[in-house]
Order: C-alpha cells, then structure tokens, then sequence
C-alpha cells in the first residue's frame, strides 16, 4: 500500500542568536522522501553555515543517487574537526523513507529517533559502524499507517537545563511526550509544534541552545478541493462543476457566485447560515454534496491569517481556537491543517468587480494574491499543493 508520508519541522533559535544552527532539508522525489537533519557546532552564523552545508550536500547527493554509503562517508571525510572540542563540525541524521514505508535511517552524533506505534514505543535495531573516532549508527525497519517517526537536535533532550530542570528533558522524558502525541495528533505539523512549544517553556522562553523537531507522520491522503471564484467563461460552469466533483476528495467552495454555480448545477438547494459566529467572518452556507461553503475573499483572508497565527503563534494558545470556534475561516483552517494532505485549488479567473481594479493586470487582483498566499502557507506546514486556473 502506498502511503502518504507526512513531514513538518519547527526550530527555535538559542537565545539572542538571529540564525538557528540547526538546519532540515525534505527533499520529494518519485520513489522516496529524503530528509536530512543537521545540526552545526555551536550557535549563531558559524553553526548555521556548517548545518546547512552538510544538510545541503547530504540532500544532494542522495538526490542524485548516491548511496547512502557513499553519502556518509563522503560527510565524515569532508566535515573537519574542531581541534578544541575534539567533536565534529556538524552532526546530522539521515532519513529514506519510501511510499511502501520502508525506512533507512543514518545517524551520527544526534540524539537517537523516536518511533511510536499508537501509544507504543517501537525498539529498532541499530547497527554501528566505527567511522574517525566517531559512531555511525544504521537502521533498517518498516513504518505503517498511523507509526509516528520523530527526530530531534539535542537542544530538545537538553531543553530546562538550568531553568526549570536540572538535568534537562531526558531523552526518555521526549520519548513519553511524543508517545501521547502519537495518539492524539493526526497531522506531524501538531507534532512538531507541539513538541518545540514544549521546549519552549521548559527554556522559558530562553532556548540555551538550537533546538528543531521533525516530525514524519505515515498517513493516507487525504485530498482536498477548493473551489473559488467563478471560471472566466462561464459556458464552461457545467463541465467543471462535474470535474471539480469527481473523486472522493473533501469538497471546499469558497465565494458566493461560486456557489451559486454548484448549487445550480447539481439542482440542490444554496442554504444560508443567518448566525454570525464571529463578527469578522461572514457565515456559512450549505450544498447537499459540498463539505463546506463559505463567503469568498474575505473568509480566505482570514483562513491564511489563521493559518500563519498557527505556525508563527505560541502553539497552546492557537490550537484551543482552531478547536473551539465555528466559523468559516475557523472550519476551514482547521480542515486544511489536520485533515488535508493535497489540497487542489481551482481558482476561477473571472474579474469580479469588487476585487479587482480594471487598470491593474489580473495577476495583481486581491483574490489571487490571497490564493497564493494560501499556498505558500500550506506548502510551509508540508501539504502539496496545486493549483488550476479555469
């Protein structure tokens, strides 16, 4: 069975630095994703230039078909070390993880991975192979639908360390904490925000040192259509109401003529909610067929602002509104976040009049931007994403 094989990561920065020294790499290809963690010694611009080199010519070479063999070895032997410390430049972890669910992962002087089944941990055995000094460990297993994958940099084991901890957040501490989140969160983008806002607290807001989580969640796609504005020639609305319809994805319309369209088309009756549940978000609506209507520009805009609040907000804070509230842009950031994997935008380029300054050409309109705007959010949080003018 093929899965969908869902990856986010989130960092935070040791305090006062403007750069972090850890450094993630996801690279998508036909066969496999590949994804590279690096995290460089010490902080600030130094660390960060040797993360990324090493995430970078790691990620290169297994693109372009090295072996992981040959990759490693070639990082080892490239990598110099620091004559004070004694200790390698950058540390890194390797992960392969193909659309069958079969891992090969490579680490090197990284906190060891996290695997959980449901609530269990998942013991892996690992190979070493003795490398300058250094330890190289090597993994072989197989991930199922639902299996949790984390890996971290060791400001995350390391997270209190002189604050509210005087150890710090043992490895076996992440792996209880992750072992609850396996369970709970559906998508790996809660993984990770939920896990480095944690750390956060635990530095109290004071990071000692880089810190990044990336979390691989193996799931099924889940695809998502969302329709919104109406095509540019509208003797083509019956031809694509019947396309936007097929498969069975979650089906989104955003904007009021674009509903007036589908509810025309299917003979089915347009259905206004009159309750205002925020004062910012205009209701509702419903098609019998269509998962979720809501009012178009102003109601995406607000989506992608949620959307942004959630990855650039405290964690703890944000969550609790997505779950709570009701409104259209509440509902449909929340669909788009947990319940979404592909999302596919059908954007009608019709000029409404209200949106678009007729001296302006039409890639400038507001609708447009705030469409691409959403993209980009999405693809941030590790959802692909495509989009179809009509």
């Amino acid at each position: 069975m093929s899965y969908f094989i869902d990856v986010a990561f989130d960092s935070l920065n040791k305090f006062g630095e403007e750069l972090c020294g850890d450094n993630v790499e996801v690279i998508y290809t036909d066969k496999e994703v590949i994804v590279v963690l690096a995290d460089g010694l010490g902080s600030g611009v130094k660390a960060n230039i040797l993360a990324t080199l090493t995430s970078k010519i790691a990620g290169t070479m297994l693109k372009e078909g090295a072996s992981l063999d040959e990759t490693v070895d070639t990082m080892v032997h490239t990598l110099p070390v620091c004559n004070v410390r004694k200790l390698a430049y950058s540390t890194f972890t390797i992960v392969k993880i193909d659309y069958e669910g079969h891992v090969h992962m490579i680490e090197y002087d990284n906190p060891p991975f996290f695997l959980h089944r449901k609530d269990e941990e998942i013991d892996i055995k690992r190979e070493s192979t003795p490398i300058q000094d250094k330890v190289i460990y090597e993994s072989h297993f197989t991930i199922q639908d639902g299996d949790l994958l984390t890996i971290v940099s060791d400001g995350v084991i390391h997270a209190g360390v002189g604050a509210l901890l005087n150890l710090g957040w043992q490895w076996e501490n992440v792996n209880d904490y992750l072992a609850s989140l396996s369970i709970k969160e559906k998508c790996s983008s809660n993984v990770a925000r939920g896990l480095i806002e944690t750390c956060k607290n635990l530095y109290m807001d004071k990071p000692g040192d880089d810190t990044t989580v990336v979390a691989i969640k193996i799931r099924e796609a889940e695809v998502v259509d969302l329709f919104t504005g109406p095509p540019k020639d509208s003797n083509y609305d019956s031809s694509f109401i019947k396309q936007f319809l097929k498969g069975k994805s979650k089906k989104v319309i955003c904007g009021g003529t674009a509903a007036k369209i589908a509810a025309r088309e299917l003979n089915k009756e347009l259905q206004v909610d009159i309750n205002y549940l925020d004062k910012d978000v205009p209701p509702i609506a419903y098609i019998q067929g269509i998962d979720l209507v809501t009012e178009g520009v102003l109601t995406l805009s607000k989506t992608v602002e949620k959307i942004r609040q959630y990855v650039e907000g405290d964690y703890f804070e944000t969550m609790p509104i997505f779950l709570q509230k009701q409104d259209g842009a509440s509902l449909l950031a929340r669909l788009l976040i947990e319940d979404c994997t592909h999302l596919h935008l059908w954007v009608g380029k019709a000029v409404n009049p209200a949106h678009q300054n007729p001296d302006f050409p039409i890639d400038l309109s507001i609708k447009l931007k705030i469409v691409k705007e959403l993209a980009n959010w999405m693809e941030a949080i590790g959802k692909k994403v495509t989009i179809t003018y009509i």
